[in-house]
């Protein structure tokens, strides 16, 4: 998939706390969007609209039009990426969403459900082969959802990226294996990796960005972490480094 052309670009990782106030939390993204630059990539925390309120689906899946319009808006000479809790057909997603440039450029429902925390129960899981790389401005953009990190065979569908991103509400329990997945995803793919997660208190609030080179950034308490994008960052390590990545596009 295709879209524009290559232009400069800001990563930029986001880290807030996602409230019961709904609106609120909308407000809040759309602040962090406006506040960027022109051309930069955002990637917001997993269902950080509205959090996994599963007692209040009814009000969780209206306010998804609401907010679709609103941060499609928001995505003048930008992209934002993350997710939306959405009914079809009398099922309940977890849609992953790209928005560039006031368009939804990419869409597909959460492949890998967290059982442990009964995500099974609610929603309907979506399919692996609707995982793949997306090619916006010239960057080849991927997006594996929370625990979508734990499986290798995602990792190779995705191969070939610049971008990673990780929209997450990952525990905090875990905190370790979120440091860990994410820096060698970055280190196996040379790529960019750009991860979110909530700044809720269960969570590991280790929003951060890996270079291809496998330095690690994190927000603290930056809510929004930037980082320029350098193409020959990546193309260098993977000519220093050939491991047989494939630039895929």
């Amino acid at each position: 998939m295709m879209i524009s052309k290559e232009s400069e670009h800001m990563l930029c990782s986001l880290l807030f706390e996602t409230t019961q106030n709904y609106n609120k939390n909308l407000q809040t993204l759309l602040r962090l969007i406006k506040n960027s630059k022109n051309g930069s990539i955002i990637v917001a925390p997993e269902v950080s609209l509205t959090g996994f309120n599963y007692g209040d689906f009814v009000q969780v899946t209206a306010f998804a039009d609401i907010a679709i319009s609103q941060i499609m808006k928001a995505s003048k000479n930008k992209t934002v990426i993350l997710t939306i809790i959405e009914k079809r057909d009398e099922k309940v997603y977890n849609f992953v969403k790209i928005f560039h440039n006031e368009k939804l450029v990419y869409e597909r429902a959460k492949a890998r459900l967290f059982k442990f925390g009964g995500e099974d129960k609610y929603f309907e899981e979506g399919s692996d082969k609707e995982i793949e790389i997306v090619n916006v401005d010239g960057i080849k953009i991927a997006v594996l959802v929370c625990f979508e990190l734990r499986f290798k065979e995602l990792w190779q569908k995705i191969e070939g990226a610049d971008v990673i991103t990780i929209p997450a509400w990952w525990g905090k329990l875990r905190t370790k294996h979120f440091q860990i997945l994410t820096q060698s995803l970055a280190l196996i793919n040379q790529c960019y990796v750009v991860a979110s997660d909530s700044k809720n208190e269960e969570c590991t609030a280790m929003s951060g960005i890996i270079t291809p080179q496998g330095e690690v950034l994190y927000n603290g308490n930056k809510p929004c972490l930037e980082v320029t994008y350098n193409k020959k960052d990546i193309s260098l390590m993977r000519r220093y480094m050939d491991v047989g990545i494939k630039s895929i596009g």
